[in-house]
């Protein structure tokens, strides 16, 4: 039964609830922030010798490039992220971070990389997808996302696409909520489906699902819903369908992670991401990497005992488990392409109006809400960056009057409190100037300079523009 189920844990070595399991067969685990020593560390070598002298394992990590990172989450990814890439539109530069991805992903002992995001970032208001999209257009995503997974498998790493049937149509956090599309299946098959039917075509290993309803598929959200499922396999996918993590409150707060683990076997997935147990925050217990586990491991013994879950569906989803974590091996001996990343992120950046140079030690304001649960991020690089040594304030802190001043945005694609906020500043300080690291939407009344992520990479070539001054 343990082949299906994909855990996070606590600490930075396997502990001895997981070292047990993965005795008794589970199928691996996955790794956050909170699991990596930043000077590095022996989970690799760990996992590296369970597997060499027992079976291979699957062992995940959400390594995106961009936002996302756990490799760099204290320090920020120097890689460049989706919406980066597609705006400058280099496959050739695309492929290249896949390769970087599953380099850094085996150097922390993962083979599974969750990515690329093949979403199409449709709504400006969509608060968890946005940056960590290629762009807009389906065949953008499609091209760039084939291009990013196949660097990622020819380094040896299995990619995995997500989020199918597509999160870019949202404006909801399933980390927090319960999305729901409200477009037609015609509109899904033509914007939001074809990234996933190229990358299909190009051999991906893995696809996670989405917590998002898609009315005409039913109510359940896609994750948990045989409907969205099969329609994914008569896409062609022969793969392992992933979950998404069932510790999100789409499903945690709907039905519970127990009984949508069993309702996401019944659907037909794979391979269960259970939880990051950090998510609880200071409410998590010391022992809470155990519980989530316990909980859907217990609601899986529970269905087969009385006959919900049928034995033959688990050994089926188990089998497809088995066959990915033996067909994955060492990275091809090619040589690796060229990437300069500098210049990916610097290409990236655009600029509304004249920014003057502005010296360091500047004050910034960051107006950003609370970052998603995806981002994992222990620190915050980006103001760092582009302080360069000032004053950071935050939120509702109250401008100040006088010296440089950088205000930190994210969400400004569309009205909202955020664009009020800027035209607030902008009556007092009409000298201050705003730099976006979210997706740009219509001008703002300052002038702006667009990063299209929020890395330590984006935020140290912005802090550049910002010392030397730009023009649009």
């Amino acid at each position: 039964m343990g082949g299906v189920l994909w855990p996070g844990f606590l600490g930075r070595s396997i502990p001895d609830w997981l070292r047990r399991e993965l005795d008794a067969g589970l199928a691996g685990a996955v790794l956050f922030a909170h699991n990596l020593h930043p000077a590095g560390g022996g989970l690799a070598a760990e996992f590296a010798a369970y597997s060499a002298q027992t079976r291979p394992l699957l062992i995940g990590i959400d390594e995106e490039g961009g936002n996302v990172t756990r490799v760099d989450a204290a320090l920020g990814s120097t890689l460049p992220g989706a919406a980066q890439l597609g705006f400058v539109d280099d496959l050739a530069t695309t492929e290249a971070v896949g390769e970087h991805l599953a380099d850094r992903s085996r150097a922390v002992g993962a083979n599974v990389v969750l990515g690329p995001v093949a979403d199409v970032n449709t709504d400006p208001r969509n608060p968890v997808i946005g940056v960590r999209s290629f762009g807009a257009d389906p065949e953008l995503v499609s091209r760039h996302a084939v291009a990013q997974l196949r660097g990622i498998q020819r380094a040896g790493a299995a990619a995995c696409v997500k989020h199918f049937p597509g999160h870019g149509d949202t404006h909801l956090d399933s980390h927090h909520a319960m999305p729901e599309l409200t477009i037609s299946l015609d509109e899904l098959e033509r914007m939001h489906l074809p990234p996933f039917r190229a990358a299909i075509a190009a051999g991906v290993a893995a696809i996670m699902t989405a917590h998002i309803i898609v009315p005409e598929w039913g109510p359940a959200p896609a994750t948990l819903n045989p409907t969205a499922l099969r329609h994914l396999r008569g896409l062609g996918f022969e793969g392992v369908i992933i979950t998404d993590a069932l510790d999100m409150a789409a499903v945690r707060e709907s039905v519970g992670a127990g009984p949508g683990a069993v309702q996401a076997l019944r659907a037909g997935a794979d391979l269960l991401c259970i939880s990051n147990p950090t998510n609880p925050g200071a409410a998590a217990a010391a022992d809470q990497d155990v519980r989530d586990f316990r909980e859907v491991q217990q609601a899986i013994f529970d269905a087969l005992d009385d006959r919900t879950l049928e034995v033959a569906a688990l050994e089926r989803a188990a089998d497809r488990v088995r066959e990915l974590a033996a067909s994955l091996a060492e990275p091809s001996p090619d040589e690796r392409l060229p990437l300069d990343a500098h210049r990916v992120a610097r290409e990236a950046i655009t600029v509304d109006a004249e920014i003057p140079a502005l010296p360091a030690g500047r004050t910034v304001l960051d107006v950003r809400g609370r970052s998603t649960l995806a981002v994992d991020s222990d620190a915050d690089y980006v103001e760092r960056a582009l302080a360069a040594g000032g004053e950071v304030l935050r939120g509702d802190a109250a401008v100040p009057g006088g010296g440089s001043l950088v205000v930190i945005v994210d969400a400004v694609g569309a009205p909202g409190p955020q664009r009020d906020r800027v035209a607030s500043i902008a009556a007092m300080r009409p000298d201050a100037v705003v730099v976006d690291t979210g997706m740009p939407g219509e001008p703002l009344p300052l002038p702006t300079l667009h990063t299209r992520a929020a890395s330590r990479l984006a935020a140290e070539v912005a802090s550049e523009l910002l010392g030397s001054g730009a023009r649009a």
